[in-house]
């Protein structure tokens, strides 16, 4: 799962829990009930659900050989062709490029060789006493600087703060303290504005054209750089940006007589903006290599056997992408630790599902009425790309999808009150349904969430109108860690969640009607809106890096978007006269503005420029 913050925000939603049977209490007693329920199933399909096989899977897959499966690199590629010769040991038909579709990732961000910071005989060394960051713009920048306290320019109620008002920084350098003056408070007013990629967007506003971040001792005692490492984006900031020591930044100040410990303490105690002019000329080069590599989706396809419904799809879909070594920027919990981080559970586990599925329904006699396909995605743990990839360039008609059952992290049933949760119920008139009819004497409890959009990659799907089915046994204390191991995983439990994943995706596939999508939750996480006070009501393209606008990939019905007239496929490129580039600036323009406000907003629709009015 890509985003552990997103996950605990799923499982926190009010959830519908429906209690086991009393007889099957016991742990035992239900493991017995799950072989058996394999029993009863035809031995050829049988031996497709089989522990040996979904074990084989999991270890395989979670082997230190695979090194945490990382997209764009040869573990990554290994794992594909792993996944790819078992679909076609099952019979699979194999899609697109003999089942890869390709498509390039940013895997990491280099240092070039021409990076370079000097002023009056001082040469910085870039990785020990400067760096730039991996949005900053490739440029080269000679100017003088300006000293703007912590960059913040906010008018927003009682919370006043302007480290711009008198200073003049057209065409200049600014230095800005990273973090805000209560960065050791949690519920602090200024987190909302400590953002480093908004306070750059600031500076840009105000004629800046180069910023220098510094770290006060408060944030940091060490005086050390800020790593330069990949934050899983493209979006640049469209100026030089730097990170410097503080005695870098100490020498830059000479001339003024003050130092970065006494501009943080006076900061602190006082609460009121102290900016200056650096009488000094600054000299940088950035230049920041992206480090690109081919990644690839894994995609099989069983035929369906009704003539007129073979047309339509059902998707059976789990990533296979993990963390790699781990390390800082990777997503891992322990980013100081430098080890495989295998991803049994996350998600060797639910590949494996996917892999005993194809078998199972390439192996029954009587094949589904519409057709399947199975789908193995990479790089969802860098924000859902082989999804959105998938959706954007589907090898079928995106609209004959008829449904999407996602399976993620499905291998840590607990032993005595283990708990199987099926998000997106809300999402087809028929779900739950489906599900209850399929729900007698099961070995686990099952929990409900209805919303369609949630950690994983059946989001993806959901933002299309598809009805998805998200199953997952949920987080647990080795989730993103260099802990989580095949052999931590209870393979009876995965059985026996299988044989009944089994039995609604053959129910969905088999019905004479396809399921009747219905809206169920906002098309986008809220976590990262609840600072702000309004929304325009749209699902951002998170993973969009072109850098000329922010494509607009759902609107929300009745939202103030969809009333001002907005579409999906728009690409917004600024909001009152200020520009939008890509996700980023996108926040940090909606944070400023207020509840009742008409916001004039810029558009390409199809290549044509547009203006809409739109009130929050």
């Amino acid at each position: 799962m890509f985003c552990h913050a997103y996950l605990c925000e799923l499982i926190s939603y009010p959830l519908i829990s429906m209690k086991p049977n009393k007889y099957l209490m016991a742990y035992r007693l239900a493991a017995l009930l799950a072989v058996a329920m394999i029993s009863l199933l035809p031995d050829t399909l049988a031996q497709q659900l089989s522990l040996e096989k979904i074990k084989q899977d999991v270890f395989s897959l979670a082997s230190d050989t695979m090194k945490g499966r990382k997209p764009g690199t040869p573990e990554g590629q290994l794992a594909s062709m792993y996944i790819r010769r078992k679909m076609q040991e099952t019979g699979l038909k194999m899609l697109e490029s003999n089942g890869f579709q390709k498509f390039d990732v940013v895997y990491d961000v280099k240092l070039g060789k021409l990076n370079s910071l000097t002023f009056e005989g001082f040469e910085g060394k870039a990785g020990l006493n400067y760096t730039p960051y991996s949005f900053s713009e490739n440029a080269r920048l000679d100017a003088p600087g300006v000293f703007a306290g912590y960059g913040f320019s906010i008018r927003q109620d009682s919370l006043i703060w302007d480290d711009y008002q008198g200073v003049d920084v057209k065409n200049r350098w600014v230095m800005i303290f990273r973090g805000d003056p209560e960065s050791d408070k949690s519920d602090s007013p200024y987190s909302a504005f400590a953002d480093e990629r908004g306070k750059v967007l600031t500076a840009k506003d105000k004629g800046a054209i180069g910023v220098i971040f510094v770290t006060g001792e408060k944030l940091d005692s060490r005086d050390t750089v800020v790593p330069l490492q990949y934050d899983k984006s493209g979006a640049k900031a469209g100026i030089p940006v730097l990170h410097v020591t503080r005695a870098v930044a100490d020498h830059m100040l000479a001339r003024t007589g003050k130092k970065v410990a006494e501009l943080e303490k006076q900061l602190i105690e006082t609460r009121k903006p102290m900016s200056f002019q650096i009488p000094l000329q600054l000299k940088a080069t950035v230049q920041i290599a992206m480090q690109q590599a081919m990644t690839v989706n894994v995609i099989g396809m069983l035929e369906g056997s009704d003539s007129v419904l073979k047309h339509e799809y059902v998707v059976i879909g789990a990533h296979y992408d993990h963390l790699g070594m781990g390390g800082p920027g990777s997503g891992s919990r322990m980013p100081d630790t430098l080890a495989i981080h295998n991803g049994a559970d996350d998600n060797a586990s639910g590949v494996a599902g996917v892999i005993a599925l194809a078998g199972y329904f390439a192996a029954a006699p009587v094949k589904p009425a519409r057709s399947m396909i199975f789908v193995a995605f990479t790089a969802e743990e860098s924000g859902l790309l082989g999804s959105k990839y998938f959706v954007k360039h589907c090898p079928v008609d995106l609209k004959k999808i008829t449904a999407m059952i996602n399976l993620d992290m499905i291998g840590r049933l607990q032993a005595d009150s283990g708990s199987l949760m099926i998000s997106g119920t809300g999402t087809s008139a028929e779900a739950m349904d489906i599900i209850q009819r399929h729900a007698n004497h099961l070995p686990f409890r099952l929990k409900f969430s209805p919303e369609g959009y949630g950690a994983s990659d059946h989001s993806s799907f959901y933002v299309e109108d598809i009805p998805v089915f998200f199953f997952t046994t949920g987080a647990h204390d080795d989730y993103h860690t260099p802990f989580d191991d095949a052999e931590k995983l209870n393979f009876q439990g995965q059985q026996s969640i299988l044989a009944f994943i089994a039995d609604i995706v053959k129910d969905i596939a088999s019905r004479d009607k396809a399921l009747s999508f219905r809206e169920a939750g906002p098309k986008g996480s809220q976590q990262g809106y609840r600072r702000f006070k309004v929304t325009l009501g749209i699902l951002p393209d998170f993973a969009g890096n072109n850098n000329h606008g922010l494509r607009v990939d759902g609107v929300k019905k009745e939202g103030p978007a969809e009333k001002g007239g907005m579409m999906k496929g728009d690409v917004i490129t600024a909001m009152n006269g200020k520009s939008v580039g890509n996700i980023y600036e996108y926040m940090d323009r909606l944070k400023t503005l207020e509840h009742g406000q008409t916001v004039i907003v810029d558009i390409l629709r199809q290549g044509e420029k547009m203006v809409l009015l739109i009130q929050l």
